[in-house]
């Protein structure tokens, strides 16, 4: 029997409605624990006031959300689902002939199409604002100075000390040491005022210092001068310089591609920005996955009894699903499995874990 348009739109909407009112739920409880997050770690700080971490918590609001999706996705389509066992309504279909696939097939086109539009239009956005939560949080709780750059025509790297700033430029780095090719480095004192210039073949970073080879120094009303090595004051370390990439999350799925090929022409690891990448393309399989699982474990609650057991049984499912997820993303940013599998892995576990355990119960 063909579902029709009208118990499709039905269906599709109580599982809409559920999966949002599981969303607000879940988005007010993490917004509550981390603002309290927040306000820990603004603790003594001179300009984080209220309105500065109410700011944050909002600009953060929208990362939480894509987190918490599915499992939103998850609960909401379980309580949908023994709403209309309990109310008969899902046992009047069932008697009309209309068979356990046709009548999760508008979810599952609902969870695939909120999929989609979170990666290609909500990300986006999300990335934008995190971006802006990052460089709130460096400016007022970390109070973080360094800053870093990876463009087309090579890192640009920012450093403050009590004499000035430097803007350090290369146009490529060697890994795992940290030498730099090409260096370039501005250098400006207290009131931004140019005070010098140093050109060298490469740059070394060592404990407490940047130690330039064949480095040439020039300055304003004064010759240029050519040294075989020239060492330039720094307290920026290898991990320091590392962590100041610009985290995956904050970048947008469109921007993705391109900031991946620039990372890996100027010699730098993209493992964290590729396993993201992947990750936002299987979102939409995720969902569905997660709408499978669920079904699983609440379309014949009452008739075989168990409900709770079966509804907690489900819960678990996603939790396990979650720390799967995590172990496998991290064996992938390691390097001990390819980039696709591990971004690819939790959806297709999911989703076969959703359709063993729907085939289990319904034709079992």
């Amino acid at each position: 029997m063909r579902i029709s348009t009208t118990l499709s739109v039905y269906i599709g909407r109580e599982f809409l409605m559920a999966t949002g009112l599981v969303m607000f739920a879940l988005l007010a409880l993490t917004m509550v624990v981390d603002f309290v997050e927040l306000a820990r770690r603004a603790a003594g700080k001179e300009h984080a006031g209220l309105i500065v971490l109410i700011q944050m918590l909002f600009l953060h609001a929208p990362y939480l959300m894509q987190r918490v999706l599915p499992f939103a996705v998850l609960v909401g389509v379980m309580l949908a689902l023994s709403r209309l066992t309990r109310s008969s309504e899902l046992a009047v279909v069932r008697s009309a002939g209309v068979s356990v696939w046709q009548f999760l097939f508008p979810g599952l086109l609902l969870a695939a199409g909120i999929g989609v539009v979170t990666t290609t239009v909500f990300n986006p956005l999300a990335a934008a604002m995190l971006s802006r939560y990052e460089q709130m949080d460096a400016k007022y709780i970390t109070e973080t100075s360094g800053e870093l750059a990876i463009l087309t025509s090579g890192l640009w790297l920012r450093q403050v000390d009590d004499g000035g700033e430097s803007v350090v430029h290369a146009t490529r780095v060697a890994q795992p040491e940290l030498a730099l090719e090409n260096v370039i480095i501005f250098m400006f004192d207290q009131s931004d005022r140019f005070i010098r210039r140093i050109d060298a073949e490469s740059a070394q970073l060592e404990q407490g210092y940047w130690l330039l080879h064949d480095a040439l120094v020039t300055a304003p009303d004064n010759p240029a001068q050519r040294v075989d090595s020239y060492r330039l004051t720094t307290d920026l370390t290898v991990s320091r310089i590392q962590e100041s990439f610009a985290e995956p999350s904050t970048l947008s799925f469109w921007a993705l591609p391109g900031f991946i090929r620039t990372l890996k022409a100027a010699g730098f690891s993209a493992l964290q920005h590729e396993v993201h990448f992947y990750n936002l393309l299987a979102a939409p399989f995720l969902l569905c996955g997660a709408l499978l699982v669920a079904a699983a474990f609440s379309l014949r609650l009452p008739r075989r009894g168990g409900t709770g057991l079966l509804f907690t049984g489900g819960l678990l499912a996603g939790f396990v699903l979650y720390f799967f997820s995590d172990v496998v993303v991290a064996l992938g940013l390691s390097g001990r499995i390819p980039v696709e599998l591990a971004a690819w892995s939790p959806s297709a576990v999911t989703i076969l874990l959703g359709l063993g355990t729907l085939l289990h119960f319904e034709e079992g």
